[in-house]
């Protein structure tokens, strides 16, 4: 599972054409965890920007218990309105960030404005397939179960992001669902599996899927919130996120979802 993420990581920094010294941009960088294994991979240096606070020190944290702090700077920031001048990025990249995003177009456009001309933006976007029937109660539901259990402004269709990286003066070179390219092989497994139910309580986050745990994990979470064990609050998050893991498994599942709807745009020279 882990390598198949820095499979995919190490795909879009291909895609960007990135090497040791290339000046890039992490947009909506979490912890951090795919800035530095791109740092490592290619020897680029990298900025990455989250809105979030605690999540800059403890990648930072991280970066220099690994040795890449050199490399690798996480900074507080609003992806709405970069903190950074015109022109300063090689390159840029979003992996399942600006899907967060309130406006697409606004967040493109200012990727746009902070990178050289001629740099290269990638990345993976969480979408609606051509697959989804807004008619259909049931894909309604887990559009509905995606955006509340991931805290989604609105989950919109790919066409929608497509247009927008145009729109935002983008030459758009590739715009395809990365999950349907064929390279998992005969043996892989598809992307979601991790999110689907499982009776093996090694499988891990597949256990808390299945019909018992689903139903007594948050009566275990309410019980150590009373004992003071983990913080207030802690049942009500984890419902959040079953919902949201339900929902994506069963986009997957029906083909009305993509997490990873790769645009790959290069800004003119």
């Amino acid at each position: 599972f882990q390598q198949s993420i820095l499979r995919h990581e190490y795909f879009l920094a291909g895609r960007m054409n990135i090497s040791k010294g290339t000046t890039v941009l992490d947009c909506g960088c979490g912890i951090g965890g795919p800035a530095r294994n791109i740092a490592r991979f290619t020897g680029a240096n990298i900025k990455a920007i989250t809105i979030n606070q605690f999540q800059v020190n403890r990648g930072n944290t991280i970066s220099v218990r690994e040795g890449i702090r050199d490399q690798v700077e996480l900074i507080q920031g609003d992806f709405m309105k970069l903190p950074f001048e015109d022109n300063s990025f090689d390159a840029v990249y979003a992996i399942e960030s600006t899907c967060h995003a309130p406006d697409r177009s606004g967040v493109y456009g200012e990727i746009m404005r902070v990178l050289k001309p001629g740099g290269v933006f990638a990345c993976y976007e969480w979408c609606l397939t051509d697959k989804y029937d807004a008619k259909d109660e049931r894909h309604r539901k887990l559009k509905r179960d995606i955006e509340v259990g991931d805290g989604l402004p609105d989950l919109v269709h790919t066409s929608v992001c497509t247009k927008a990286l145009k729109d935002a003066g983008f030459e758009v070179s590739e715009a395809r669902d990365f999950m349907q390219d064929g390279h998992l092989g005969s043996g892989g497994e598809p992307w979601y599996t991790p999110l689907t139910a499982s009776w093996n309580p090694t499988k891990w986050p597949r256990f808390q899927f299945n019909p018992i745990m689903f139903r007594m994990l948050p009566l275990i979470l309410t019980f150590c919130e009373l004992i003071k064990l983990v913080p207030e609050g802690t049942t009500k998050t984890q419902v959040m996120l079953q919902a949201g893991g339900i929902g994506c498994a069963a986009g997957g599942m029906t083909g009305c979802f993509t997490p990873a709807w790769l645009m790959v745009g290069r800004k003119p020279l």
